[in-house]
């Protein structure tokens, strides 16, 4: 094994958790209309009133995964572009999620390892989204490239009742 970017201070933060997040938006039939169309899901759950009314659903509701895409920068928030004029800024952020503090290991690339999920319910229009996360794990491994940390983070996506609707399960790769 090449050099140990498991230290202290990054062991320090598995297992720390965010406040609970609120997204900016509620679920809005406008952006849950986007996202099937996205996903090519033409359920008439997620678009016809009158049938959803009927339905086992009891009125329309959102994709599976809506919540995980539902929290987008808000309208007051600076542009993360804008520090590109910073002659300090060297494009890295190793703020996972907000809320968790940063994972300071010092490797450039960011790589997506995949999501798992675990789906309990769907979000209904009008909702307001929460979502909560932690460092699940971190861990080192050596590759044919070098060495690789494997961030693991779990969030939980509930909606204003604190009803639980989706937890995933990310996977960053650190190399």
């Amino acid at each position: 094994m090449g050099v140990n970017y498991i230290t202290d201070e990054v062991k320090a933060v598995i297992g720390a958790e965010s406040e609970p997040v609120e997204a900016f938006h509620p679920v809005e039939p406008s952006e849950v209309r986007r996202f099937h169309h996205a996903t090519m899901d033409p359920a008439r759950r997620y678009w016809d009133a009158e049938w959803a009314k009927q339905s086992r659903y009891g009125g329309l509701v959102a994709p599976p995964a809506f919540p995980a895409h539902a929290f987008r920068r808000p309208p007051a928030a600076p542009d993360p572009l804008d520090q590109m004029g910073d002659p300090d800024f060297d494009g890295r952020n190793r703020r996972m999620r907000p809320g968790l503090p940063p994972v300071e290991v010092p490797l450039v690339r960011l790589l997506n390892g995949g999501y798992d999920y675990e789906f309990f319910r769907y979000a209904r229009h009008g909702e307001r989204l929460f979502v909560k996360s932690r460092f699940k794990d971190i861990y080192q491994r050596d590759g044919k490239s070098g060495t690789m940390v494997f961030v693991v983070i779990e969030d939980l996506y509930s909606n204003d009742r604190g009803e639980p609707l989706l937890k995933t399960t990310n996977t960053l790769i650190l190399r």
